[in-house]
C-alpha cells in the first residue's frame, strides 16, 4: 500500500470514526455500530474496506488495528525513491482545461490561456495557410464542442494574442 492508498483508505468520514472506535477498543461491527451511532450497513461496508486495505485486521479475537502493516507502509514509503520530478507545467494546464481534444474552458490567467491558445493553434493551423473566415470558425467550433467558450471568442483570443493574424477575412497563423 502507498501512502496515497493509505489516505484514500481513510478519506471518507465513515471509514475514519470506525478506524478510531476500533483503536479505542470496539472489537467487532456491533461494538462499531454502539460507539458511532452508524448503521449497521455502514459500519460493516467500512470495516470490509478497511480490512481490504490492510488497515484492519481480524485476529479471531475481533478486530484491531494492523500496526505490523502500517509499520511497513511507513518503512516501504520511507525507502521508496523520491517522486519524479512534476510533469511540464504547460502538460499540467492543457490537460486542466482541455478533455478529449475540446476546450473545456478559458482559463482567466493571461499566462495559461497563453498555453491553451498556442496548443490550439498548433494543432489546428499550419504555418504559411491562409484560411477564410468560414475555415478558421469551422476549425474552432471543433474546439469549442460542449464547454464554455464559443468559437468567436476564441479567435478574438487567438488575434489579440498574435497567435493568428487577420487582414481582409483571410487568416493566417503568426504564433508559435
Amino acid at each position: 500500500m502507498t501512502a496515497q492508498a493509505l489516505a484514500g483508505a481513510l478519506a471518507d468520514e465513515r471509514r475514519r470514526v470506525v478506524f478510531a472506535a476500533i483503536v479505542l477498543g470496539a472489537r467487532d461491527v456491533s461494538a462499531v455500530v454502539a460507539r458511532t451511532g452508524l448503521s449497521a450497513r455502514d459500519a460493516a461496508t467500512a470495516v470490509r474496506r478497511l480490512t481490504d486495505a490492510g488497515v484492519l485486521a481480524d485476529d479471531g479475537a475481533g478486530l484491531r488495528v494492523d500496526a505490523d502493516r502500517l509499520r511497513e507502509f511507513a518503512r516501504a514509503a520511507a525507502s521508496a525513491p523520491a517522486s519524479a520530478p512534476a510533469a511540464d507545467p504547460r502538460e499540467a494546464i492543457r490537460r486542466t482545461f482541455l478533455r478529449d481534444g475540446a476546450l473545456i474552458r478559458l482559463p482567466a490567467q493571461r499566462g495559461r490561456r497563453r498555453v491553451v491558445l498556442e496548443h490550439i493553434t498548433e494543432r489546428t493551423f499550419e504555418p504559411g495557410v491562409r484560411y477564410p473566415e468560414r475555415a478558421v470558425d469551422d476549425a474552432l467550433r471543433h474546439w469549442c464542442a460542449g464547454g464554455e467558450a464559443d468559437h468567436v471568442t476564441l479567435r478574438r483570443y487567438l488575434i489579440d494574442d498574435l497567435l493568428l493574424t487577420r487582414e481582409h477575412g483571410v487568416y493566417w497563423r503568426t504564433g508559435p
